[in-house]
C-alpha cells in the first residue's frame, strides 16, 4: 500500500482543524499574488502536510468523511446551478460531448495501454475507462466567475454524467469478466433497470416532498439541513444500487434547483458551507493521496506516470476539439470544456483501487495514477482559470448594450410596517432585479407617533429587512421616518432618494366599505408616477409552480412597459418556472422583444387574450401554487379602461386565496425605448385633466362596473 506507517506529528482534533483552516485561509491569499488558481494551492498543501510530505497530518476518518461529502457537494452544486430549461436546450450538445469524451479515451487509451504499457486487452480496456472518467475539480472556478449557467458549462456537466456512467458500466463489465470468466448480460440489464427506477423515484418524490416541507417550515437553517439530508440520501441510495454516489448528488441538485433560487438565503448558506469547509477538505484530501516519492523509485514508474498523464490530457483535449468542430463552438469554449473535463480525482482513484485490490492493476499503475491526478488537476485548474477569465470578459462586452437597457441605477423602496412580511418583500425585491445589479435597496418605516411601541416595531421591521438583504449580499439602507401622514412620508422619501420603484405588501381588507388595495396605497399610487408593485403571497416564492401574467389592452404604450417585463423575467429566471403571458398578438411581439434583448432564457408561453372575457375563461386554470401577476394602470394613463377599473373587484372575487402581484407601471416618466417593432409611447395627460373630473369619472366607472356585474349574475342565475 501507499500509506506510510509512521505516526503523524499532529493527532489532536483541535490543532488538526486549525491547520486545515489556516490552509483554506492562506492558500487563496498567497497564490492569487502568483496568478495561480487556489485549487492547486489546496492540493499542494495536502501533499506537503500529508503522510507523503512532512507527515504533519494523517489522512484519517475526518478527511475521508469531509472529503467524500466535498465531492458530493461539488456535483450537487453543479446540478443546483442548472435548470431544466438550459439542460433541455443544450441536451443534444451535452450528449455529443459526453460520447466524445467517453469514446475517444476508450479507443486511444486501450491502444496505448496495450502497446505502450504492455497490458493485456482486458486490463487495457479498464485503464481506458480510467482515462474516460473525470471529476469537476475546477468547477468552483467557473462558479466564482459567475459562469455556472453558461451553455458550455452545462454541456460539460452533461458530458460528465455520460462519461461517468459509461466508465462505471465498463468497470462493472471488466470486473465481471475477470472474476466470472464471461460477460454477464443479466447483471448489466438489472443495473440498468434499477438505475431507471432510481431516477424516476427521485424525480417523482423529491419535488413533492420539498414543496410540502418548504411551505411548512420557513427557517433557512432547517431548510439547509433538509436539503443536505436529501443529497446524502440520494448519494447513499446510488451507492447501494451499484452506481457512483456523485451521480445521486448531481441528480438531487438537478431536481432541487427549482426550489432554491440563486439569490435566496438558502442558496447563500449552501454555497458558503460548501466553499468554506467541504470542498476545500476534499481538495486537501486529494493532495494527501499523492506520493511524489514514487517518481524516484525507478524509471518504470516515471514512464507509466508520464504515459498516463499525457494520454489522459490528450484524450480530453481531442474530445473538446471534436465537440468544437461538430457544434461550431469558439476556441474559448473549447478551452473551458477541456479544462473542466481534464481533472482526474475521486472517480479515477476509486476505479484504480478496485482494479488494484482484485489484482488487475499492479503497483506501478497505482503509483502512476497518483502522479496523473496531480498533473491533470494542475492543468485543469490553470486552463479553466484562464478560459473562464477570458469568457467572462467577452460576456461583459456582449452585455454592454443589455446593461444600458436595464441600468443599474434603479433604486427600490420597500415600505415596511409588519415585521412578519418583511422577509418575503425583501426576497421579492431581490429576485425582481438583475442578479449582478448593484442598485441599492431602501427599507422605509413611517411612524405616526413617537411612542416606545411604535419606535420598537419600526426598528424590528428595519432590522429584519437589513438581515434578509445581508444574507444574499444585497445592499439595503434602512430608513426610519416620522410623519403625520404615511403617504407623505413615502412620497418625500421617493423624492429624496431618487427612488424608481416601490414594492409594498398588499392591504388586508378590514372594513366593508374599504377598497381592494386600501385608501392609503391608492393615495400613494396616485401620488407618484414610478412603478408600484403590490404583493400578496401565501406561500414562499421558491415553491411557486407557474407565473400567470395578465396584460391589459394598450399596456405596451406605457413608459414602464419594458421595465415590468424585465422584472417579471428576472423573477421567473430566479424561481425557474414557466411564465404564461395572457396578452394580445401585438403585445406578444413587444414582450418577446424585451425578453430577447435582455437575454432572458425563460420558459415563456403565451395565451391569446383580446377580450377580458377570454381571461375570465382562463382564470379557472390558475392554481393555488401559481403566482398571478395583474398589470394595472392609473386613471390618467393610456391603458386605463373599464376593464382595468373592474380588475381589482374581479381579482378580489375570484382570486382571494391566490398568490398575487399587482403592478402599476411607470407612467409619464422619462421616456425609454422599448426593444420591439414599434416604440412604446406615452403622453402626459395630467396637465389637461382636473382632480375633480378624475374623481367623478372614477366614481361613474365603478357604478357602471357594479351594474355590469349584477346584470351578469342575474343572467347566470336565469340560465
Amino acid at each position: 500500500m501507499l500509506l506510510l506507517s509512521s505516526t503523524p506529528l499532529v493527532t489532536n482534533p483541535v490543532p488538526i482543524f486549525f491547520i486545515v483552516l489556516v490552509i483554506i485561509l492562506l492558500a487563496p491569499v498567497l497564490l492569487n499574488r502568483l496568478k495561480i488558481p487556489h485549487i492547486i494551492g489546496m492540493i499542494v498543501a495536502g501533499v506537503i502536510v500529508g503522510p507523503y510530505g512532512l507527515n504533519v497530518l494523517a489522512r484519517d476518518s475526518s478527511f475521508e468523511i469531509f472529503g467524500q461529502v466535498g465531492i458530493l457537494y461539488l456535483m450537487f452544486l453543479a446540478g443546483l446551478e442548472i435548470d431544466m430549461f438550459h439542460l433541455k436546450k443544450n441536451f443534444r450538445t451535452g450528449m455529443g460531448f459526453g460520447l466524445y469524451t467517453f469514446l475517444v479515451p476508450m479507443v486511444i487509451g486501450t491502444i496505448t495501454s496495450y502497446y505502450m504499457l504492455g497490458l493485456d486487452w482486458l486490463t487495457s480496456v479498464l485503464m481506458a475507462s480510467v482515462y474516460a472518467s473525470h471529476t469537476l475539480v475546477a468547477y468552483p472556478i467557473v462558479s466564482r466567475f459567475g459562469l455556472s449557467k453558461s451553455p458550455v458549462v452545462v454541456i460539460t456537466i452533461a458530458g460528465t454524467i455520460v462519461t461517468v456512467v459509461g466508465a462505471l458500466m465498463v468497470l462493472a463489465g471488466v470486473v465481471s469478466i475477470y472474476q466470472e470468466g464471461e460477460f454477464q448480460y443479466g447483471m448489466m440489464l438489472r443495473l440498468l433497470g434499477v438505475t431507471v427506477a432510481y431516477i424516476v423515484g427521485v424525480i417523482y418524490a423529491y419535488p413533492r416532498l420539498t414543496r410540502w416541507f418548504f411551505k411548512k417550515y420557513s427557517d433557512s437553517v432547517v431548510q439547509f439541513i433538509y436539503v443536505l439530508a436529501l443529497v446524502l440520501l440520494a448519494a447513499w441510495v446510488s451507492q447501494i444500487i451499484g452506481l457512483e454516489s456523485v451521480l445521486g448528488a448531481f441528480l438531487a441538485g438537478l431536481v432541487l434547483n427549482r426550489y432554491i433560487p440563486s439569490v435566496s438565503p438558502l442558496m447563500s448558506r449552501i454555497e458558503f458551507v460548501g466553499n468554506a469547509i467541504f470542498i476545500p477538505y476534499f481538495l486537501i484530501g486529494v493532495g494527501m493521496l499523492i506520493n511524489i516519492g514514487v517518481v524516484v523509485r525507478g524509471w518504470e514508474t516515471v514512464y507509466v506516470a508520464t504515459v498516463m498523464s499525457v494520454v489522459a490530457t490528450a484524450c480530453k483535449w481531442i474530445a473538446a476539439w471534436l465537440t468544437q468542430r461538430t457544434y461550431g463552438m469558439t476556441a474559448v469554449e473549447r478551452s473551458l470544456m477541456f479544462g473542466l473535463s481534464n481533472a482526474q480525482a475521486a472517480a479515477t482513484l476509486a476505479a484504480v483501487m478496485i482494479g488494484y485490490n482484485i489484482g488487475i492493476f499492479g503497483e506501478e499503475v497505482l503509483n502512476g495514477t497518483v502522479v496523473m491526478i496531480l498533473v491533470t488537476c494542475t492543468v485543469s485548474s490553470i486552463v479553466t482559470e484562464r478560459a473562464a477569465a477570458k469568457m467572462k470578459t467577452e460576456e461583459i462586452e456582449r452585455e454592454g448594450d443589455t446593461q444600458a437597457t436595464d441600468p443599474s441605477h434603479y433604486a427600490t423602496l420597500i415600505p415596511v410596517a409588519n415585521p412578519v412580511t418583511v422577509d418575503s418583500l425583501v426576497d421579492l425585491a431581490v429576485m425582481m432585479r438583475r442578479s449582478r445589479s448593484t442598485a441599492p435597496l431602501y427599507a422605509l418605516h413611517v411612524r405616526n407617533d413617537n411612542t416606545p411601541n411604535s419606535r420598537a416595531m419600526g426598528r424590528i421591521a428595519l432590522e429584519k429587512a437589513r438581515k434578509a438583504a445581508a444574507v444574499v449580499d444585497a445592499k439595503l439602507v434602512p430608513i426610519e421616518r416620522y410623519d403625520l401622514n404615511t403617504v407623505a412620508g413615502v412620497i418625500n422619501t421617493i423624492k429624496e432618494r431618487d427612488i424608481t420603484e416601490i414594492i409594498i405588501g398588499m392591504h388586508r381588507r378590514s372594513k366593508i366599505i374599504d377598497s381592494f388595495i386600501g385608501s392609503t396605497v391608492e393615495q400613494m399610487i396616485n401620488s407618484t408616477n414610478h412603478m408600484v408593485i403590490l404583493s400578496r403571497c401565501y406561500i414562499p416564492l421558491n415553491t411557486i409552480t407557474r407565473i400567470v401574467v395578465y396584460v391589459p389592452p394598450k399596456a405596451e404604450y406605457e413608459t414602464g412597459f419594458a421595465r415590468w417585463v424585465r422584472a417579471v423575467g428576472n423573477l421567473a429566471r430566479q424561481i425557474r418556472c414557466r411564465v404564461i403571458f395572457c396578452c394580445s398578438t401585438t403585445q406578444r411581439r413587444y414582450i418577446q422583444g424585451v425578453l430577447h434583448e435582455g437575454r432572458y432564457e425563460i420558459r415563456g408561453e403565451y395565451r391569446k387574450v383580446d377580450d377580458p372575457d377570454d381571461f375570465v375563461m382562463f382564470a379557472n386554470r390558475v392554481l393555488d401554487d401559481d403566482l398571478l401577476v395583474v398589470v394595472s394602470a392609473r386613471a390618467t394613463s393610456l391603458s386605463y379602461s373599464d376593464t382595468v377599473a373592474e380588475m381589482p373587484a374581479f381579482v378580489q372575487r375570484y382570486f382571494s386565496r391566490n398568490n398575487l402581484l399587482m403592478i402599476y407601471p411607470e407612467q409619464f416618466g422619462a421616456e425609454s425605448t422599448a426593444p420591439s417593432f414599434v416604440d412604446p409611447m406615452a403622453s402626459d395627460l395630467s396637465a389637461s385633466v382636473s382632480p375633480l373630473w378624475l374623481r367623478l369619472r372614477s366614481t361613474w366607472r365603478r357604478i357602471m362596473a357594479l351594474k355590469k356585474r349584477i346584470t351578469h349574475q342575474l343572467r347566470h342565475r336565469r340560465k
